[in-house]
């Protein structure tokens, strides 16, 4: 996996099919707990399938990213596929969606600019 520091508060990750998912969940997480200031986009345009541990690993970096860090996460170009077990499951209303990964930046950066002053000092 490659993360790419697209600015000093957002992190793009470029995520892989299995078994580099599971490589790639793992070094993102580890990367998300030492900077937690960072709004992360996880491009999905080279994963074709993802079983339950993959959406665990999802779950958890959700968790970490919206919930602990107060921050956002965007899951960019994800294929048809994909996306119908997001349906399927009933994640499609949990994580945020962008059809590519220039849009899920521009929707972290456009965030990022509607916070005040003092959301950013906080932040």
């Amino acid at each position: 996996m490659s993360l790419q520091e697209w600015s000093e508060n957002i992190v793009l990750a470029e995520l892989h099919d299995d078994p580099g998912f599971t490589d790639d969940m793992t070094a993102l997480l580890e990367h998300i707990e030492k900077h937690p200031h960072l709004d992360v986009a996880c491009n999905f345009s080279d994963v074709n399938y993802l079983n339950s541990s993959n959406l665990a690993k999802l779950l958890r970096l959700r968790k970490l990213v919206t919930i602990t860090n107060q921050r956002r996460l965007v899951l960019c170009a994800v294929n048809t596929h994909v996306w119908g077990l997001f349906l399927t499951t009933g994640l499609n209303k949990t994580f945020d969606f962008a059809d590519g990964v220039a849009v899920g930046l521009a929707q972290l950066q456009i965030g990022r600019a509607d916070k005040s002053p003092e959301d950013h000092a906080n932040n």
